[in-house]
C-alpha cells in the first residue's frame, strides 16, 4: 500500500470523524435551546467535560496497543453510539440525566481530536516499528493536511447543523452526525498495526506522558494557552445561536457564523503558509485577535458586524491550531505520542467545556457581558504569556517546514 495512499485513507477518515464531532456540538446545542439556554450550554458542556478524564487513560492505551487504528475504531463507535443515545433521550428523561449520558459519551471525544493525528507518523513513514521515524518534508506536508481536516471540518459542521435543523429539527442533524462518525470506522481499522510494544504498567506510562508534558516547557505553554484560550471560545460558541436568535432570524441561523470562521480560517492558514513564524509565539499572540473578535461581537448591532467577529475570530483560530500541532510534533516523544496528543486535546476540550458551562447562565442574563468575559479571558492568557517569551530555539530538521507553515 503506498504513502498515499495509506495518506489519503487516513486523511478521509479523520475529514468524516472530525465533521460528525463538529457537526454534533452545534446540533446538541439547538437541539437544547428547544428548552432554554442553560439546557442547550449543558449538553453542550455535558459532551465537551468529561473529555480530561477520558484523553490521558485512551492516550496511553494506543501507546500500548498493537493495533491502535482498531482501539480508535471502536471508540468512535461507542462516541457514534452515545450521541444517538443522547437524542433519543433528551426529551423523555431528566435533563441531569442526559447530560450525564453526554458526559460518559465524552469521555471518547479524544479519540477524534487527537487519537487520529497521534498515528500520522506512521502512516506517512509506512514504518509499523513501535517507535515510527519521523518523516521530514513528508510529515510537514501531511500535517498540514491532517491541520485542515479539523478546519474543513470546522467548516462544514456548524453549517450543516445550522441547516438540517432549520429544514428538518436538530434530531436529524444529529443522526447525520452519528452517521459521519460511523462512516469514519473503517479508516480508522486499518491504520497501520505495529509490533506489541514492551510490558509497562498503565500506572507508569500515565505518569511518563504527563511528565512530559509538564516538564517541556514549550509543550506546557503552548498546551495551557490553548486551554485557557478554549474557554473563551466555549463561552463565544453558546452566544453565536444566541446572536442568530437576535440578529439573523433564528438560532440556526447563528450556528452559519461558525461556518464563517472556519472559512477564514482556511484563508488565514493559505497566508501563513509561506511564512516562517515561530508557532510558539503564534499560539499566544492569536489570543489577542480572538480577544478583539468578542468585542466586535459584544458590539453588533446587525448581521455585518456578526459576521466581521466571525471572520476575526477564524482569522486566530486557524493558525493557533496549525502552530499548536506544530509544537506537539516537535517536542513529543514517540513513545508516548498517542498520550501527549489526546491529553492535550482533552484538555483543551475541557476548557472549552468550562466557558460553556459559564457562558449558559451570564448569556442568559446578558449576551454583551458573555462576550466581553470571553474577551477578558483571552486577553489575560495573552499578558500572561507576553512576559515568557518563547524559548527561541532554533526549528529541528524534522519540523523546520512545519513550523513555517504554521
Amino acid at each position: 500500500m503506498s504513502s498515499r495512499y495509506r495518506l489519503a485513507g487516513y486523511l478521509t477518515g479523520a475529514t468524516l470523524a472530525r465533521t460528525g464531532d463538529e457537526l454534533s456540538g452545534p446540533a446538541l446545542l439547538l437541539l437544547g435551546l428547544t428548552a432554554g439556554p442553560h439546557a442547550g450550554a449543558a449538553l453542550l458542556a455535558g459532551l465537551t467535560a468529561a473529555a480530561a478524564a477520558g484523553g490521558p487513560v485512551f492516550g496511553a492505551l494506543l501507546d500500548r496497543s498493537p493495533a491502535p487504528g482498531r482501539l480508535l475504531a471502536v471508540a468512535l463507535a461507542g462516541y457514534a453510539g452515545g450521541i444517538a443515545l443522547v437524542t433519543a433521550t433528551f426529551g423523555h428523561l431528566p435533563l441531569w440525566s442526559v447530560v450525564a449520558l453526554a458526559a460518559l459519551t465524552g469521555l471518547l471525544n479524544p479519540a477524534i481530536a487527537g487519537g487520529w493525528t497521534a498515528q500520522l507518523p506512521s502512516v506517512v513513514s509506512g514504518q509499523p516499528a513501535r517507535l515510527p521515524p519521523v518523516a521530514g518534508p513528508a510529515l510537514t506536508t501531511a500535517s498540514r493536511l491532517d491541520a485542515l481536516t479539523f478546519t474543513a471540518a470546522a467548516l462544514a459542521g456548524p453549517g450543516l447543523a445550522g441547516l438540517l435543523a432549520t429544514l428538518a429539527g436538530a434530531p436529524v442533524a444529529l443522526a447525520v452526525a452519528v452517521g459521519m462518525v460511523a462512516a469514519a470506522l473503517p479508516a480508522a481499522w486499518t491504520l497501520p498495526r505495529r509490533p506489541r510494544p514492551a510490558a509497562t504498567r498503565l500506572g507508569k506510562q500515565l505518569v511518563d506522558g504527563f511528565g512530559v508534558l509538564l516538564r517541556n516547557t514549550p509543550l506546557r505553554r503552548a498546551t495551557s494557552t490553548s486551554t485557557l484560550s478554549c474557554a473563551g471560545v466555549g463561552m463565544v460558541t453558546v452566544c453565536y445561536p444566541l446572536l442568530g436568535a437576535a440578529h439573523l432570524g433564528s438560532a440556526a441561523d447563528g450556528t452559519l457564523l461558525m461556518t464563517v470562521l472556519a472559512v477564514a480560517s482556511l484563508l488565514a492558514n493559505a497566508v501563513f503558509a509561506g511564512k516562517r513564524l515561530a508557532p510558539d509565539t503564534i499560539v499566544w499572540a492569536s489570543t489577542l485577535v480572538l480577544a478583539a473578535s468578542c468585542v466586535v461581537a459584544a458590539s453588533a448591532t446587525d448581521g455585518k458586524l456578526l459576521v466581521a467577529a466571525a471572520a476575526l475570530a477564524g482569522f486566530a483560530e486557524g493558525p493557533q491550531l496549525t502552530a499548536l500541532f506544530a509544537v506537539r510534533h516537535r517536542e513529543t516523544p514517540a513513545r508516548v505520542r498517542a498520550q501527549v496528543f489526546t491529553t492535550a486535546a482533552s484538555v483543551k476540550i475541557t476548557g472549552l467545556a468550562a466557558g460553556a458551562a459559564l457562558a449558559g447562565p451570564l448569556a442568559t442574563w446578558s449576551i454583551p457581558a458573555c462576550l466581553l468575559t470571553a474577551a477578558a479571558v483571552q486577553l489575560v492568557v495573552a499578558l500572561s504569556q507576553v512576559r515568557k517569551p518563547s524559548p527561541g530555539r532554533a526549528a529541528s530538521p524534522r519540523c523546520r517546514g512545519s513550523c513555517a507553515a504554521r
